[in-house]
Order: structure tokens, then sequence, then C-alpha cells
């Protein structure tokens, strides 16, 4: 069963999505504070962290980027407010999703999933893309014969968008095929996700060659 670290310092909140995740199916490790939260990552390895943002001591945002430097671990985030300050904070750290609260256990449940989904493809070729190879059946992805290492958002993202070279997406048609999401509020999701696969792909990110924008639609995936 899928492993969830949930890192949430208010013990209702805690217990309460802990018993509603365990009923749903899923191994949770719970922590009260971002510290242990570190720790409990190294010793158990999930498969992904549920993180509220204002923790005390080490707050949200600076576990997830630690977090992120240390692997690719997927991370949804819970955030008292739709403030978005916060949420783009959050995303900006690392995030591949959010929860605002209070949060509904089966809307978490479906978020936990979808994230969980998108290491998953059903083609299974090899492709080269300049200095850029995507093996569609191992999950790989490498520059200049190198692997990159990527989150699954970061990676259904680049096989979404290279599965059709030179195809303009909207943000809206991509939240719906990456993040399962119908909202159009959530093309933040879309940018900083967008502005992550960059740095870590192209040569110069502010001069992007694989994922382009094209101003007033979308993302496109080259023609490189």
């Amino acid at each position: 069963m899928p492993r969830v670290l949930l890192i949430e310092d208010d013990h209702a909140v805690r217990e309460g999505l802990q018993l509603a995740l365990r009923r749903q199916g899923y191994t949770v490790d719970a922590a009260a504070t971002g510290e242990l939260g570190l720790d409990a990552l190294r010793a158990q390895a999930p498969d992904i962290v549920v993180l509220d943002l204002m923790l005390p001591g080490i707050d949200g945002f600076e576990v997830c980027r630690r977090i992120r430097a240390g692997g690719e671990v997927p991370i949804i985030m819970l955030t008292a407010r739709s403030d978005d300050m916060d949420i783009v904070g959050g995303l900006e750290a690392g995030a591949d999703d959010y929860v605002v609260k209070p949060v509904q256990p089966r809307v978490l449940d479906a978020r936990i999933r979808a994230v969980l989904r998108r290491g998953a493809s059903e083609q299974t070729s090899k492709e080269r893309h300049g200095s850029l190879e995507i093996d569609r059946q191992a999950l790989v992805v490498a520059k200049n014969d190198r692997q990159v290492g990527l989150t699954p958002t970061e990676l259904r993202l680049l096989l979404e968008l290279s599965a059709s070279p030179g195809q303009v997406f909207s943000r809206q048609q991509l939240l719906q095929a990456v993040w399962e999401h119908d909202y159009l509020g959530d093309s933040r999701l879309v940018d900083a996700c967008v502005q992550r696969l960059r740095a870590k792909i192209e040569d110069r990110p502010g001069s992007p060659v694989y994922v382009q924008t094209v101003r007033g639609f979308g993302y496109r995936f080259g023609p490189v």
C-alpha cells in the first residue's frame, strides 16, 4: 500500500487525517513538527508527503525545500488559506499540489491518488529530442546522457507535452491531464511546475528550447 508521511502540528487534524487515510488503505506515518517530519522521511521512505505549511520551528516552506533538495518524493501541501502568497510560495518551494483547509478526506485521497498516478505512461518507446532523451517505459529522462531527477508531476508534465511536439496546450488542458483538476484558478500549479521543469532540462531556463511559452495560449514542447 502507498506510504504517506503526514506532517501536521494540529493534533485533532493530524489524528483525523491519519484515521481517514488509513481507512482508505494507506500506511500513514505522522509527525507534529518539521524536524520530526524530516527524521521520519529518512527513516520511513514514504511514497508521498502531506505537509502543513504553518508549522512551529521549521515551517512548511523550509521543510518542503529540504525534502526537494534531497529527492523527488511527491509533496502535497496543506494551507489554511487560499492565499496566493502561501500557495505560490509552497509551489516555488517544490510542492506538487495543494489542498486548502479544512481538508475533506475524500478530496485529499483523490489528490494523493492523482499524484501517485503521474509516474504512469502507456507509451513504451525511447525518444530523443536534441540533447534530451525520454524513456517512456522506464520513466527515465536524461540530458546529455546524464539522468535528470524529476518529481512525478514534473515527469507527467514533460510526458504530456513531449507526446505531441509543437502542439500548444492551454493551462486548462494541462491541469486536467496532469493534475486532474478542473478549476482554472489552479493554473499557478502549471506555471510553477513549468519553471521547475525548465530549471532541470533547459540549458538556459530563461530562453527555453524544450518547454516553450506561447503567449496568451499556454505551452508547447519544442520543436527542437
